[in-house]
């Protein structure tokens, strides 16, 4: 069986030699090209693996197979690169994005607000997503409450959506919380020992902020009123200002490792807010007003600060409101994260922020839609350390580990891990100990005394 870097060099090889084949191939034309390196069984076993994690598709049968690159919709995919640390499909136009950023400030150019994108937008003709992104991201997002009231389905699964969305969104502003440390500060109130109180205060700001949009699910909009007070709670005794938590910024602004210059005045800053409102509210298809605000908020930075934490939040508003799966940002990468932003400020292109919230939110939408779930799809990822997960769980409650114990005992054992995996391994064994109950506790070889001892000490 292939190691865990050689599985993924293979992979990348063989979606590298599909680029020759922007019409889709055969087995017999990969094989070809690839029969000194895999062999025939071998080679059926990696195209399989690629289509479980979304980076080609397989049509037709039996000898009129056709395996294809999968891209984004807005562009020949005859060039497809895959980040090998998350397997994050990645457009040659978004890699040439990804390029241009990595490049030392000193030779990007400075680039101002230009009101022209927000002005060149119309509201259900001009479409950031393509319409094969937007089907299938309503695919993704069905849940089995879509025709109940809104929020309904936010509701439904709230205890684990603050949690995540709270924890991989201050996780993309650098926050250093472990998932544990975050259900234990939203759940009991209690802060981690050796993390800064602007940390849990974050936390806390975020966990009021959605608990705010998913109880006023069927009265929130893109309006003033919504998207001020969102920031006001995100912001809320983090800013040098208390005062500018929910106003708009009457200051200039600098955007660190950019060369993005946003726009200083604030009459024209008020303006262009309101044009974003406008036409925000004005877009029909859901998936395209998250992607929208996600895009056109950040760019504009309306406040003086915490506007990608509103912009993400926000994003969240027409799914709350029509019972679709959440986006919560499971397993994004800041780094490509933040390189997608900087594509948007410096070059107003938006390739790569599209490849990353593509991916986003089928990991999100494969956490909580229902759909997704009653499937019951095994995680390749949880397969392939299957046994270093239960190996740990099973230490941890068999000698009745607290939280701040078992904080230890995974950050030492993650450091086996190769450390691609290591933050994806961490998170996977914190949501399995937040999901264990009397009832799934006995797959990790535990006594129900060693169980019962061991949950009176993690409460």
């Amino acid at each position: 069986m292939a190691g865990k870097n050689q599985l993924q060099e293979e992979l990348q090889i063989v979606a590298q030699k599909l680029n020759s084949f922007p019409k889709g191939a055969s087995f017999e034309d990969i094989y070809t090209l690839l029969k000194d390196d895999f062999a025939e069984r071998t080679l059926r076993r990696r195209l399989n693996e690629l289509e479980k994690q979304g980076l080609i598709s397989i049509t037709g049968q039996s000898r009129a197979t056709r395996y294809h690159i999968i891209g984004s919709g807005v562009h020949e995919p005859t060039k497809a690169t895959i980040d090998l640390a998350v397997n994050i499909y990645l457009s040659p136009e978004a890699e040439s994005i990804r390029n241009h950023i990595s490049q030392p400030l000193g030779n990007r150019t400075p680039a101002a607000y230009d009101p022209e994108f927000l002005r060149s937008y119309i509201p259900n003709k001009t479409f950031y997503l393509s319409n094969a992104d937007r089907i299938r991201l309503h695919e993704l997002g069905k849940t089995a409450q879509l025709t109940e009231p809104a929020g309904t389905y936010a509701r439904n699964i709230l205890q684990r959506l603050l949690i995540d969305l709270s924890w991989n969104s201050s996780r993309l502003e650098g926050n250093n919380y472990s998932l544990l440390d975050t259900q234990q500060l939203i759940t009991q109130g209690r802060a981690a020992d050796r993390r800064t109180a602007e940390e849990a205060q974050m936390i806390l700001n975020h966990k009021a902020a959605i608990e705010f949009l998913v109880e006023a699910a069927a009265e929130i909009g893109f309006n003033r009123y919504t998207i001020t007070n969102l920031h006001a709670m995100l912001s809320d005794n983090l800013l040098g200002n208390p005062a500018a938590s929910g106003r708009l910024r009457s200051i200039p602004v600098d955007i660190g490792q950019s060369v993005y210059i946003p726009l200083a005045i604030p009459q024209l800053i008020n303006e262009q807010f309101n044009v974003l409102l406008e036409k925000a509210s004005q877009i029909d298809d859901p998936f395209e007003q998250t992607f929208f605000v996600m895009v056109q908020l950040p760019y504009l930075q309306p406040f003086d600060d915490v506007n990608k934490r509103t912009s993400r939040l926000a994003a969240n508003i027409p799914l709350i409101k029509r019972n679709l799966a959440p986006l919560s940002f499971v397993d994004v990468p800041k780094e490509l994260y933040a390189h997608g932003l900087l594509g948007i400020y410096e070059l107003k292109r938006m390739e790569l922020f599209k490849d990353v919230f593509l991916w986003a939110y089928e990991r999100s939408a494969q956490r909580y839609a229902a759909l997704r779930q009653s499937m019951g799809e095994p995680d390749t990822f949880r397969l392939k350390y299957r046994e270093d997960i239960r190996s740990l769980i099973r230490e941890i409650i068999s000698k009745t580990m607290s939280v701040k114990e078992s904080n230890v005992l995974i950050d030492n054992y993650a450091e086996r891990i190769i450390k691609a995996d290591r933050a994806r391994f961490t998170e996977v064994v914190e949501t399995e100990l937040l999901s264990l109950h009397e009832g799934n506790f006995a797959r990790y070889q535990v006594t129900p005394l060693e169980f019962d001892r061991w949950k009176k000490v993690w409460k």
